[in-house]
């Protein structure tokens, strides 16, 4: 169950019986502190890895961002943005039978913006999915799919983008790499310039272009092994998949974000600078054409 919909079932009875027992306010803090302990020591960082993301430098206009759970995934959701920053799932051996997509999107009921379905309507960008529908259907199942249809998952994408040259990585990501490599993860999310252009009716920021990252992890055998790409907006659809291969340090400098902080500091700086592409055999999977 996702986090908001944790919170949607337990909230609202609760302050129900608050409000009817006054002297029970006591226990609040506690069972915050009990809540927060477990949230921030546990749950999210069963749901990443080596470390949860941490955005160490804010764009202006950011604002306040705050971290959510959903089935087979995470991510922190910027109110100022009305984007995503940050958003990871874990890829592993397909389980379910992907479910017909839903034909709306639902928006959050736990972010202050509040964007809807019909804020992006008209806006010549598609409702690009973060943690995309297939991988997580096949992965989670259905209710997790609904949950990548929520707004707080979606950033606007160039149509070319999000149906071309996007699609043919998440496509490698979910069929060949998974077959090929097992268990991995993933985090992916947008790139904004100091002063985004925006979705005019709803004040949506547009992002100048977006990161993926995969991260196997180490065993015996060999130590973990990253890949990085950045894709801008108007990346062009049949481009080898080669061209977007860049290192994680420049993902980090790009969006102020620190990523596998919990790996040692050598190791660490030796993964994020480098640019691996043979270890995943990506150049023969690179020209595949789009789906679309």
């Amino acid at each position: 169950m996702k986090t908001s919909s944790l919170l949607r079932t337990l909230i609202r009875p609760l302050f129900r019986f608050l409000l009817r027992r006054p002297k029970f306010l006591l226990l609040v803090p506690i069972a915050f502190g009990v809540w927060y302990a477990y949230e921030t020591q546990v749950a999210r960082p069963n749901m990443a890895y080596m470390g949860v993301p941490k955005v160490e430098m804010a764009l202006p206009g950011s604002g306040f961002s705050h971290i959510l759970r959903y089935d087979g995934f995470m991510l922190e959701y910027s109110e100022g943005l009305k984007n995503p920053l940050w958003v990871t799932y874990k890829v592993t051996e397909q389980k379910y039978k992907s479910g017909k997509r839903p034909s709306r999107f639902s928006r959050e009921w736990l972010t202050l913006s509040r964007v809807t379905h019909e804020d992006y309507t008209g806006s010549g960008y598609d409702r690009g999915h973060m943690a995309p529908n297939y991988v997580i259907a096949s992965r989670y199942g259905r209710s997790a799919q609904q949950d990548t249809f929520t707004m707080t998952n979606i950033t606007p994408q160039a149509p070319k983008l999000n149906q071309k040259s996007w699609q043919r990585l998440e496509e490698v990501i979910a069929n060949d790499f998974s077959e090929k490599y097992g268990d991995f993860w993933v985090v992916t999310g947008p790139i904004f310039a100091d002063q985004p252009k925006r979705i005019q009716k709803s004040n949506v920021a547009i992002p100048d272009a977006f990161y993926k990252i995969l991260i196997r992890p180490g065993t015996n055998e060999q130590p973990a092994n990253a890949l990085a790409f950045i894709f801008p907006q108007n990346a062009k659809p049949n481009a080898s998949l080669m061209r977007f291969v860049v290192s994680v340090d420049e993902v980090e400098d790009r969006t102020g974000i620190d990523f596998f902080a919990d790996l040692d500091d050598g190791f660490e700086n030796l993964l994020e600078s480098s640019k691996t592409p043979d270890a995943w055999n990506l150049r023969a999977v690179a020209n595949r054409p789009s789906r679309y």
